[in-house]
């Protein structure tokens, strides 16, 4: 006799509808009471899938049901069973990184990605060393957080993993072990800024300094002119050498990088984003063709590059520069990477550039990867402005305190002279919405985090987690919302490209 029992039948399991499902005769999903979600899975007693679990077990008339947290030997075991919750290569889509701080943000990416009907390809476990440090979380955190969220949706449709803005050899290896897919090599450490305003001779006595294996193609390239896709570049002997001292040794960083990485993956798939874009200087057109020459020649392989664009790409906030220099220069780069790869051109700090994204997307062709971060925080924020008022200007007051310092290792323009002050009234959005209050929420974020009272008990963090884990709907809406009108533009160009191949 059939037992009736399931998952979905019984009404005291809480289950969250969306995450059900039903995979090779069990029945899984997650529950959520009081603001904790638990693991739950339905199957025949003498299952074996069931082993690598944790969590009690209750027996229901020949069929085992499990109870267990959301733990990292769980999302192990999960993945082991699930092949869509294992992170994947994108190759050439055009994608979106979805950076979360907290953890939790990764339901309302689905939503968002979800409506753009497989037009996005979404990166949904993304973090930076750097935010790591701030966050002081891991990277196996950072990827079983992506995959609960994942799970939770029923997200079947793939997803990538990026470990964001790496430095070292040891970055990779943590990465890699953690299972991530993606790995953007950041050698900014060894850009040399200064080559922009140094002389003829003295750039041909700091060329004399790089290792040789870069020496090898400066016969090649001197004087060397091509056109583009109408973009002309010519290596004046200045413009070679400049383009050999600023990213000569960043180059070198990389190579020395990926042969690690591919040593380290041992034959398992990933992909590479080289990344330039934290430098005072914008990479000119000959500069970015010169960069690809050299990873190419010396064999690296990279599904993406990040340059440093002309204007200003400032964190939380809207693209500040002249919007047609921006599509010139775009353009130019967007054309460079279809030759020399193609590779896709990516947006750092990507978050909320509205205006520039209709040329980002239409320019690059769908070749574009858009990186955000910090801007899932700040609708956390904004959720928590809206649930507890008093609560979020307890925070900001904080934030106010705390930005001259933390605001040094970012490149930000906010005042505090120009914020609303902490004892304002208003809306959520008169906060959120304010260019400077923004930026004042986005950099202090490790602060807020990290905040102790002397006792040792955290400040905001454990009553900020709690609020959103007791509100989850609120702050899966507030990201669907915005994410939206994030990748709008990019699925437009998506369509556009999909009709002009389909017309011939």
């Amino acid at each position: 006799m059939n037992n009736p029992f399931t998952l979905k039948s019984d009404r005291d399991l809480s289950l969250i509808p969306q995450s059900f499902v039903s995979y090779r005769g069990l029945e899984l999903g997650l529950t959520c009471e009081e603001g904790t979600r638990q693991l739950v899975i339905l199957a025949a007693n003498v299952d074996p899938r069931l082993k690598p679990f944790e969590g009690k077990r209750a027996d229901f008339a020949g069929k085992t049901l499990v109870e267990g947290p959301l733990s990292s030997a769980n999302a192990a075991a999960l993945r082991d069973l699930l092949p869509w919750l294992r992170p994947q290569v994108l190759g050439l889509k055009t994608s979106v990184g979805m950076g979360d701080r907290l953890g939790l943000a990764t339901p309302g990416h689905v939503r968002a990605v979800r409506a753009c009907n497989g037009n996005v390809a979404p990166i949904f476990a993304q973090q930076s060393i750097r935010e790591l440090a701030r966050t002081g979380r891991t990277p196996q955190q950072v990827m079983d957080d992506a995959m609960w969220g994942v799970f939770q949706e029923n997200w079947q449709d793939g997803f990538g993993a990026d470990a964001d803005h790496l430095k070292t050899e040891t970055d990779i290896d943590v990465c890699l072990g953690a299972g991530f897919t993606f790995f953007t090599i950041d050698p900014g450490a060894f850009v040399n800024d200064r080559a922009d305003n140094l002389g003829l001779e003295d750039l041909r006595l700091l060329a004399v300094d790089l290792p040789s294996a870069l020496r090898e193609s400066e016969s090649d390239l001197l004087n060397c002119s091509r056109t583009i896709q109408g973009l002309k570049i010519h290596f004046s002997e200045a413009i070679l050498l400049k383009a050999m001292v600023k990213y000569g040794h960043a180059i070198w960083h990389v190579v020395k990088m990926y042969e690690h990485l591919r040593a380290a993956s041992a034959g398992k798939s990933f992909e590479l984003e080289v990344s330039v874009d934290e430098t005072k200087c914008p990479t000119s057109h000959a500069e970015h063709y010169y960069f690809a020459h050299e990873l190419k020649r010396m064999g690296v392989q990279w599904v993406s590059l990040a340059p440093r664009f002309v204007g200003e790409f400032e964190k939380g906030v809207d693209y500040i520069g002249d919007l047609a220099a921006f599509d010139a220069d775009i353009t130019g780069h967007a054309a460079i990477a279809k030759e020399m790869g193609p590779y896709k051109i990516s947006l750092h700090s990507g978050s909320d550039k509205f205006s520039i994204y209709p040329a980002a997307a239409q320019r690059t062709k769908g070749l574009v990867h858009l990186k955000t971060a910090g801007t899932s925080y700040l609708e956390a924020i904004r959720t928590i402005a809206e649930i507890d008022p008093h609560f979020f200007k307890e925070i900001y007051e904080f934030c106010l305190g705390r930005y001259e310092q933390d605001k040094l290792s970012y490149h930000v323009s906010a005042r505090l002279d120009r914020a609303p002050a902490a004892s304002e009234t208003g809306s959520p959005n008169d906060y959120l919405d304010n260019f400077d209050a923004r930026e004042i929420l986005h950099v202090t974020f490790g602060s807020v985090l990290k905040e102790k009272y002397p006792e040792g008990t955290r400040r905001f963090y454990d009553r900020l987690i709690a609020l959103l884990d007791q509100h989850p709907e609120v702050y899966a809406s507030n990201l669907e919302r915005h994410f939206k009108r994030h990748l709008e533009p990019f699925c437009q160009a998506v369509k556009t490209q999909r009709t002009k191949r389909s017309n011939g």
